[in-house]
């Protein structure tokens, strides 16, 4: 056995199989960035890219078709053609894997020519497809297609996988069945008593090797989701059993969300330790529990954590730390993880999905928590929705420069709840500021505060998509959901960002409680208007479920709920069963949702009945064919509140004074020539105008560190020349306001 030094500490943190495969989950990578600011040593992996990059390699094809080969020498084993199919071409697989791999790693872009002339890879059940899709690659490049077809590849390989080795076995999530509402330990735990599975096997060889080489003495594994809970029990169990003087702990969102009443004492013969909520202070009290200091203390201080004591779970909070103002948290480390190694797939043409699972995207956090709060759908008592914390522009800029250095990527997803409009407003100003190019996205609210010109901004520093819940495109339930919002307003909003050319992606939900049939055939007419409208590209729907943490799960009677269930088992604790006051069937709805948005996306259909998505009778719709056009006709006023910040976009223009003469009358004139990155143009205005707006354009340029006001600007104007209004709505400055001269 290794001993370890008590006086030092030494964290291994992991992302157990599976999440995605196109960039590092970052929980592992936002730790690390806290630990080095108390000069705490750890190493970080993520196994779920160890394993698939293994298995899927010229010796892992060649193990795994070796392991299946008993299956099919087995007489009357059932194996489907497609298997069959699959293995037959097996040296066509095994030749071709490493350099698709590289092909998705960004390594081996001229493989794409060959993958789309569609006879270098072989082709099994996933391509038969195809033909259907043709059309959705009109407007896609070589690359893209062929990763498309590089992942249905891959996307075969997983079905014969599936069937003729590991049935558990998923891309993005390992065992997902067994993680999801598991109220009872009791089938996870039948299921970690048995033999390790193949893909199980390669998952503790790869944690074996990296365990023996970082030597820690403090295992964290962190599980976001049901589909990493199996995978991060088998890592536990096989450190347990060879080397029981590692402690290990659990940290993460599906602890977070599930496991908060937690009392089966089975589930700590896997774990010492299982953290909630943020982890930053519940792991700095493990650490300074296992110090050699920690022997003289009376009492070792835990914050938020479970553990076995006295043979009891028992769940600890005495610790006198307060959790780290996000200020305080350091910036995310990603060293450690093998960045150029990440595979990006295009598995369906969803243009938001896709942006999920292709290229590389450094994990940020613009706020802690979310600045609205009141979903009624959402887990808002749990402390990652409620505390609400925001950082500041300048320290975010900070860490967006740090990481592009580390990681050499200037792609950002900035994994908020909600990102709040005044901040975004605000890192937008400080990335042009710094001339900083970087490409982000992140989740939004469909705030009115998303005007025009603030799309214009957040589009220059950057900025390519948003995402928004407009969940049932109904008035009625949004005020029960309580979502702060209208569905004009979301019209106008996406319409705003769609305008700035930034894609807009819809989250939808049906079967919330009380929805009528009536209102789920007028929310998809309002989606179909508004995709007609083109002020959305991307969308998907989800089916409302009840979870223990939100208002509708606190309070049910408030909404027409009867918990079927309460969700108080010993293991996982969070979605309930319940009845519905309507008594009806939502799951019904669910294909021809999902059909017609598909339809929509790409532009077509709009003018089927909304019959024909179901097959069974549905009501007419109620809402007006005009709604979402009208809600899109209203102009916006010319009121502009006078603490408005204005802000120039562009260059410095080159000026000219010219005469111009008219019935004997002559008066000086003004040449403004300026050059936009995609064409110059010219505006005229008197000689007095013109040198007071070349004058103020370079005070309100973003490069200044000085914000001027509406007012602050009219007054500036008003020392001089006279009647700011007729200025500031005049021609020229109309033609400025379409180049980037913007009033937020």
């Amino acid at each position: 056995m290794h001993k370890t030094n008590p006086l030092k500490t030494k964290l291994f943190l992991i992302t157990p199989p599976f999440t995605q495969l196109n960039t590092p989950y970052p929980a592992t990578a936002y730790i690390k960035g806290f630990l080095n600011t108390k000069n705490i040593e750890s190493v970080q992996a993520d196994l779920g890219i160890d394993v698939i990059l293994e298995l899927f390699s010229k010796k892992g094809l060649q193990d795994l078709f070796d392991v299946s080969s008993f299956r099919f020498q087995v007489s009357g084993s059932e194996i489907s053609d497609n298997s069959k199919r699959i293995f037959a071409l097996q040296d066509e697989y095994i030749k071709t894997i490493d350099s698709v791999i590289q092909f998705l790693q960004g390594k081996n872009p001229t493989l794409a020519l060959q993958i789309c002339q569609e006879d270098f890879l072989p082709e099994a059940s996933r391509f038969a497809q195809l033909e259907e899709l043709d059309w959705a690659f009109g407007t896609m490049g070589t690359q893209d297609k062929a990763k498309h077809l590089a992942t249905l590849y891959l996307e075969d390989i997983s079905d014969f996988i599936v069937e003729c080795v590991d049935e558990n076995f998923g891309f993005s999530r390992y065992a997902e069945r067994l993680g999801r509402s598991a109220n009872s330990f009791d089938e996870l735990y039948e299921a970690l008593q048995k033999e390790p599975t193949y893909i199980d096997s390669i998952l503790i060889s790869l944690l074996k090797e990296k365990i023996e080489a970082v030597n820690p003495t403090l295992f964290l594994i962190s599980v976001p989701f049901p589909g990493n809970l199996y995978s991060a029990f088998r890592c536990a169990q096989w450190v347990k059993q060879n080397h029981p003087e590692i402690k290990i702990s659990m940290g993460g969102g599906f602890p977070n969300t599930e496991l908060r009443s937690l009392s089966d004492k089975r589930v700590f013969e896997f774990f010492d330790f299982i953290t909630l909520d943020d982890g930053e202070v519940p792991i700095e009290e493990l650490v300074a529990n296992l110090s050699s200091r920690a022997e003289s203390r009376d009492e070792k201080h835990y914050k938020r954590t479970f553990l076995l004591e006295n043979g009891e779970v028992v769940y600890k909070n005495n610790s006198l730390k307060h959790d780290y103002k996000q200020s305080q948290v350091g910036t995310p480390d990603y060293s450690d993880l093998p960045l150029d190694k990440y595979i990006s797939v295009i598995e369906i043409v969803n243009p938001m999905h896709r942006m999920w699972s292709d290229g590389r995207w450094n994990k940020l956090t613009m706020a802690h928590g979310c600045y609205w709060g009141k979903c009624t759908f959402c887990d808002i008592s749990l402390d990652y929705i409620k505390v609400y914390e925001p950082v500041a522009a300048s320290l975010l800029c900070d860490r967006i420069e740090e990481l592009i250095e580390k990681t050499g990527q200037n792609g950002f997803h900035f994994v908020d709840e909600a990102a709040p409009p005044a901040l975004m407003r605000a890192l937008a100003l400080e990335i042009l500021k710094r001339k900083l190019a970087v490409t982000w996205w992140t989740n939004i609210r469909f705030e009115k505060s998303f005007s025009k010109d603030l799309c214009l901004l957040l589009k220059a520093s950057g900025c390519i998509a948003v995402s928004g819940g407009l969940e049932v495109a109904s008035d009625r339930l949004l005020k029960l959901i309580d979502k702060g919002v209208t569905v004009e307003q979301v019209a106008k909003v996406t319409r705003n960002f769609t305008e700035a050319g930034i894609m807009v992606h819809a989250y939808l939900m049906y079967g919330y409680p009380t929805q009528t049939i009536q209102e789920t055939v007028d929310s998809l007419e309002m989606v179909r208007q508004l995709f007609e409208a083109g002020v959305l590209q991307s969308g998907f729907w989800h089916q409302f479920a009840l979870t223990a943490h939100s208002p509708v799960g606190l309070y049910p009677e408030q909404f027409g709920v009867t918990k079927k269930t309460e969700a108080i088992g010993t293991f996982a604790n969070n979605d309930i069963d319940y009845t519905d006051s309507t008594g009806i069937n939502h799951d019904k709805f669910s294909f021809g949702l999902k059909k017609s948005l598909f339809n929509f996306m790409h532009g077509i259909c709009f003018d089927y009945e909304l019959q024909d998505w179901f097959d069974f009778k549905i009501p007419k719709t109620k809402i007006h064919p005009d709604f979402i056009f009208n809600a899109l006709e209203e102009q916006n006023d010319f009121n502009t509140k006078p603490n408005a910040k204005v802000v120039w976009l562009g260059g410095k223009p080159s000026a000219e004074s010219f005469t111009k003469s008219k019935k004997g009358r002559s008066w000086e004139m003004m040449s403004l020539t300026f050059h936009d990155k995609k064409e110059s143009f010219t505006i005229q205005t008197s000689k007095d105008e013109g040198e007071w707006l070349v004058e103020i354009l370079s005070k309100i340029a973003v490069s200044n560190s000085k914000n001027y006001t509406f007012q602050e600007v009219k007054n500036d104007f008003e020392t001089t020349l006279e009647d700011f209004e007729l200025f500031w709505y005049s021609k020229p400055i109309n033609t400025l306001r379409e180049f980037g001269l913007l009033v937020l």
